[in-house]
């Protein structure tokens, strides 16, 4: 609908060029809003504003000319010039009804445009280290980067979902020395842990299955394994220190440690079952989740082929690299950064930072016309920084887009949770889906803005209620299909095309409200991708589902009047295809009784 008036408007401007009012060069996107009162029409535009000192004539008289060469359309009904130049569009009933019949005839595509034109678009989102269950704070992260990748695709991007492992470096060889430590412990071994090591029980439950599957065939003492090693920093469980010391050196030097007693090839086992079944579970949670991927993008293979080094190289040659103190810093201060980076450090290691630069460059070499990041928001500084790197490679940064995601804090019983992956005391998003449900998860995630934090009320997620969005929501579709079982209950027949006749008998004000939300549908999904805003989607419903819920409590669907019945019918069925659309866009499902 909002396209077919563009679509007029601009047709009134090529109109206006022949007539030489206008020139050629004076091209403009026909901007074009739907009113908040409609007794000012249904949408207005500023085009005649926007134009006007090209055309060299007052606002309101290039208005007068703009709507004197609009084509005729039937779903017009008249159009108004108010103050300045604004031209007000009073859509015909005929427009509304439409709605209805293209929601009906198109069925799961309706919604859908070719906004992209089959752009490539790289989506990568979640991306956990793989050193613990995922927990509700990557729920989030899930549910949004799933969402706008959803939307994305719906408006016609061509669109690739990606997850980059980060399976290279210290916080892996961290989680390897626990499991092994805990292997250690399984044989018998004494020992106090180290304080900066992975504690969760699932880190147990790996080392039993290295216990089951070599014995002690990995063992070493206590005294092996901890001897003249840098002291552990020491808390109490109120977290007062102990014993001071450098709980980063100690865990270093277990690393070392542990490579030198098990040899290559035992870490090397070691190291990959833990990845892998950490790794496997991602997986699993994400897909149980409704999230699924084109991609697994590995960092160790990145790093391994020469990816980062031959980045570091291509840095170099640009000039963005120096020496100092023995280790390679990036020049990123000269690209908006707060300050240089390490991307190489003394001991010849390169640092995360190398590894995210060579990622990204690579993507770019894989050809996507735009690559978006949802990262969380405490990764706000680090944009900068590899915008810069690309930029002085000679990539255009502005074909990268970053989108953060605020952490979510889940209440439990009117009780902030805590969560720490290191601790182990956290709460799985898998805890989380079997307590609310996937359902539940997937709207609460979506239905704030991103950049927002989302207290997540698990009361409310669970309750069957018009407070619930998602149950609200979720109702109204299922009410639709207990009106179809009525009717067939009542020995009734419904004739599509007679409802589609008589779409003019739906004159109720609550059938008017219902028909608007049903054709703002479009121009929510657009926006919505566009922006990267899947909360507006999310908020939409709600209010079609109130249209839908406000106009079924106050009028009969299946009344006397055949072809009453058939226009309440298809405008039901159309609320109802409506609804599904949208909620399969959140990763939502359309349950037919509740």
């Amino acid at each position: 609908m909002k396209t077919h008036l563009q679509n007029l408007v601009a047709q009134a401007l090529q109109q206006l060029q022949r007539d030489g009012l206008l020139s050629d060069a004076a091209t403009v996107a026909v901007p074009l809003e739907r009113t908040r009162d409609r007794a000012h029409g249904d949408f207005a535009s500023s085009v005649a504003l926007t134009l006007a000192k090209i055309a060299r004539r007052k606002p309101r008289e290039l208005a007068e000319r703009i709507v004197a060469s609009l084509p005729p359309s039937d779903h017009v009904a008249r159009v108004e010039i108010a103050g300045p130049g604004f031209i007000n569009f009073f859509l015909a009933p005929a427009a509304y009804h439409a709605v209805v019949a293209e929601a009906l005839d198109r069925g799961a595509t309706f919604g859908r445009s070719t906004l992209g034109h089959g752009q490539r678009i790289q989506v990568e989102f979640v991306s956990a280290n793989p050193t613990g269950p995922l927990h509700v704070g990557h729920g989030r992260g899930a549910a949004f980067g799933a969402t706008v990748a959803n939307l994305l695709d719906a408006v016609g991007y061509q669109v690739h979902r990606e997850y980059y492992v980060n399976d290279a470096g210290r916080q892996m060889n961290i989680l390897a020395v626990s499991v092994w430590l805990r292997y250690l412990e399984r044989c018998g071994e004494q020992f106090r842990f180290p304080s900066n090591g992975y504690r969760g029980d699932y880190v147990r439950d790996i080392a039993a299955q290295l216990y089951t599957q070599h014995g002690d065939g990995y063992r070493a003492t206590a005294d092996q394994a901890f001897a003249n090693l840098p002291q552990d920093e020491i808390r109490d469980e109120s977290g007062q220190t102990v014993t001071t010391g450098d709980k980063e050196a100690h865990i270093d030097a277990l690393i070392e440690r542990a490579r030198d007693l098990l040899g290559p090839d035992r870490y090397r086992q070691v190291f990959a079952l833990g990845l892998d079944t950490i790794l496997a579970d991602i997986r699993d949670d994400l897909q149980e989740f409704g999230v699924v991927y084109q991609q697994w993008y590995s960092e160790l293979e990145l790093t391994e082929r020469g990816a980062v080094e031959q980045t570091i190289d291509r840095l170099r040659a640009a000039g963005c690299l120096y020496e100092q103190e023995g280790a390679l810093w990036f020049r990123s201060s000269a690209f908006g950064d707060e300050k240089d980076r390490v991307v190489q450090r003394e001991n010849g290691q390169t640092t995360y930072f190398a590894s995210d630069i060579a990622y990204h460059l690579e993507k770019f070499q894989r050809g996507f016309d735009r690559v978006i990041d949802v990262w969380g928001a405490d990764h706000h500084g680090y944009i900068p920084r590899v915008r810069g790197a690309l930029q002085a490679m000679g990539e255009d940064p502005d074909r990268l887009a970053v989108l953060l995601v605020q952490f979510a804090i889940l209440y439990r019983n009117g009780e902030r949770a805590q969560m720490s992956t290191r601790s182990g005391e956290f709460v799985t998003l898998r805890e989380l889906r079997q307590e609310v449900g996937n359902d539940a998860a997937r709207f609460f995630y979506v239905m704030r803005k991103s950049e927002q934090h989302l207290d997540f009320d698990l009361d409310l997620a669970k309750s069957q209620s018009k407070d619930n969005p998602v149950y609200y929501i979720q109702y109204a579709h299922a009410r639709v299909c207990s009106v179809m079982r009525q009717l067939h209950d009542k020995g009734l027949s419904r004739d599509e095309e007679r409802g589609r006749t008589h779409l003019a008998l739906l004159t109720e004000p609550h059938e008017d409200a219902l028909l608007v939300a049903l054709s703002r549908y479009p121009e929510v999904i657009e926006t919505a991708a566009i922006n990267h805003e899947p909360h507006l989607l999310a908020h939409y419903l709600r209010e079609l589902a109130n249209a839908f819920h406000t106009y079924y409590n106050e009028h009969r669907v299946l009344v006397a009047d055949d072809a009453l019945r058939d226009a309440r019918l298809n405008l039901s069925l159309a609320t109802r295809q409506v609804i599904r659309n949208g909620l399969a866009l959140l990763g939502v499902s359309a349950p037919e009784v509740m």
